[in-house]
């Protein structure tokens, strides 16, 4: 479905950056940055080419990589956390594709060099905003439970004779895998706004399978981390591990000739070659499969070639609200991180955030004050409390309401700022009360920690905020044809009802889809009629059930707080779910954890309104494109978080 508003006059954002006099669309630049960084000596360096500057050379993971400036360019721009990703992208956009085109490009080279966040055994949420039809589509690629599905299976190998939890693990047994989204997701996007030959987009993660690539940091972390579960599959121990049994290790070169052969068979065959014909069949027998490769036992999933025949993406009305002078679009159910960003915005609308930006702002984004980290802290409870009681899939459990404009709109949250004690913290929050709904059980569980978040917009203006997942790092560690297979069916409730008997709106049912907490996200100008006006940036996070909060950050820097598409990205990894504890990113240099952070302001103000504060290093993956003014012409403006391993490329230069 789309959202649509009338054409009108552009307003854009008072976020544009400062102008550079001097600058104009005829100069040339600097250097030669069309798809290429910006190397030691000023020059354009390509992705791949080794030579010093190349972003692609892994360097040791340092958890923040400090000084990440903002990039600029004319028309087109892809931002993604691998830098393979990004120059397939921006190769794409470079020969007049759309953003859907570059869509089908990055995916397919993160699933190759980012198998522990992302891949064609996963799912995820895009949206997209035609220009040319000012109208903004949400694209639901979410995996699925097959039609045999029990609500009991992810506690139970058999409710009736076994009660006993699913072996070795509910997430690494074959309960975990949902039918894959991203291989439809795909084929959707670019049957509705491709431009390019559909099978030309896989040829740079073909080629890169093929010559092999570095192993960077986070992946030979998670190869390690994971080693024990990753080794009891036959493929993914072929894989992931050299002749003796060690994990590969950073900087090794990987080769993945199956990849190429499933994405050349996509190429030649569309998503019905993964839906179908060998690889289905190997994809739901793998799914089934009872015993590991060292022997031992593993509960089998339910899914048949049936499911992955019936499985579809479906268009979704996105969730449009206003927010001060912008109009902000994030996902729709079975994602809760539109519905949650949304509120939480919602919320803080009845505040004055500019007086409590951060101090001394510089690249890193500043040191967030106390009186800021803690109204959208309490902002954040308040939205999850809403979250975990009454988001689930629409298809099955309806909303308060019916709708998600009972739970956004402004006198009910209006209600639910004045719940905020400026003085202290309610530490945890109550969901609202909507009498004509049916009473729920609680469901707070954490989603999607292994994810990539990729956004782009191409030279006709269009625009892609996408959020992709196997859900857990390395996912069910299930591999097959050269890719993991997802294990996001763990996002449901394992238990169908809370203490009480009351049913839980995420529970398992057969073809539903678990709930999420993706939440990409494009904003838009608020015309002089009230309308949605001109693009003004998109954005969203990888981050697991802390995504909302990642996302929350990134908009309140770029729209209260000034920041541009860097800083909001570098700016401290702040927030909270629904309890007592408060997060401050303690990877980042502005935080102070040292003495259990009694040395750091921020700390000790937030402990002193009640608030349980915990440093321990965040994993945010912000990507984030802006559209600026420069001298009075417009250009792109692009950040990438320093957490993760991405850059930003496009038709660059610099003012």
């Amino acid at each position: 479905m789309m959202y649509r508003a009338p054409a009108s006059a552009a307003v854009l954002a008072a976020l544009a950056l400062s102008a550079c006099a001097g600058f104009n669309r005829s100069r040339p630049p600097i250097a030669d940055l069309a798809c290429r960084v910006s190397g030691p000596d000023g020059a354009g360096v390509v992705v791949g080419s080794g030579v010093p500057g190349d972003s692609s050379l892994p360097e040791p993971g340092s958890g923040y990589r400090t000084g990440l400036q903002v990039r600029y360019a004319r028309t087109y721009m892809a931002s993604t956390s691998n830098a393979y990703a990004s120059a397939a992208g921006c190769a794409v956009l470079k020969k007049g594709g759309t953003a859907a085109d570059a869509a089908v490009a990055v995916q397919a080279v993160l699933g190759l060099t980012t198998p522990e966040a992302t891949g064609l055994g996963g799912g995820g949420f895009v949206l997209y905003y035609d220009a040319a039809a000012r109208a903004v589509q949400a694209y639901d690629g979410r995996e699925s439970a097959p039609a045999a599905a029990t609500e009991n299976d992810l506690r139970y190998v058999d409710a009736a004779s076994d009660r006993t939890t699913p072996r070795p693990s509910a997430r690494a047994s074959g309960r975990s895998i949902g039918t894959p989204g991203i291989p439809r997701l795909l084929e959707k996007l670019h049957k509705d706004h491709g431009r390019l030959a559909w099978k030309d987009l896989f040829a740079d993660a073909i080629g890169l399978s093929t010559r092999g690539f570095p192993i960077g940091a986070r992946l030979a972390s998670a190869i390690a981390a994971n080693a024990s579960e990753l080794k009891r599959d036959p493929e993914a121990l072929a894989y992931f591990f050299d002749a003796a049994g060690r994990p590969k290790a950073r900087g090794t070169t990987l080769r993945n000739p199956a990849y190429a052969d499933t994405l050349a068979q996509m190429a030649r065959g569309g998503a019905d070659a993964v839906y179908g014909g060998r690889i289905g069949a190997d994809i739901v027998a793998k799914i089934g499969a009872s015993t590991g490769a060292d022997g031992s036992a593993i509960t089998p999933g339910k899914t048949t070639l049936a499911d992955l025949a019936a499985y579809e993406v479906r268009l979704r009305e996105p969730v449009c609200t206003r927010y001060r002078a912008h109009w902000v679009c994030g996902m729709p159910p079975p994602s809760s991180g539109g519905i949650a960003v949304a509120s939480a915005l919602g919320i803080l609308e009845n505040f004055d955030l500019a007086p409590h930006k951060p101090a001394a702002v510089d690249l890193e984004g500043g040191r967030p004050t106390v009186a800021g980290v803690h109204l959208v802290s309490e902002a954040e409870r308040l939205a999850y409390a809403d979250r975990d009681l009454y988001v689930a899939d629409t298809d099955f459990v309806p909303l308060p309401g019916g709708t998600w404009q009972t739970l956004l709109d402004k006198g009910y949250l209006h209600s639910r700022a004045g719940l905020i004690n400026p003085g202290a913290s309610m530490r945890t929050a109550r969901a609202g009360v909507f009498p004509a709904t049916a009473p729920r059980g609680l469901d707070p569980a954490p989603a999607e920690h292994g994810t990539s978040q990729f956004t782009i917009v191409d030279a006709s203006g269009n625009v892609l905020s996408a959020t992709t997942t196997v859900e857990s790092s390395m996912g069910s560690f299930h591999m097959t044809h050269g890719f993991l297979l997802n294990n996001q069916l763990t996002d449901f409730s394992a238990a169908p009802a809370d203490a009480s008997g009351t049913p839980i709106a995420n529970r398992v049912q057969p073809g539903k889809r678990p709930r999420s907490s993706m939440a990409p996200t494009i904003v838009f100008a608020m015309a002089a009629d009230g309308s949605r006006g001109d693009f003004v940036l998109a954005t969203g996070s990888p981050g697991g059930g802390s995504i909302p909060q990642y996302v929350v950050k990134a908009l309140v820097g770029a729209l209260d707080w000034g920041l541009d598409a860097q800083q909001s990205a570098n700016l401290v990894d702040f927030g909270a779910r629904n309890g007592p504890t408060t997060t401050l990113g303690g990877e980042h240099p502005h935080i102070d954890g040292s003495h259990d952070g009694n040395d750091g302001p921020l700390v000790v103000g937030l402990r002193a309104l009640g608030h349980t504060v915990s440093t321990r290093a965040q994993a945010s993956g912000v990507n984030t494109v802006m559209r600026v003014r420069l001298g009075g012409v417009p250009a792109l403006a692009g950040g990438t978080d320093p957490r993760r391993e991405g850059i930003v490329l496009g038709d660059g230069f610099v003012p």
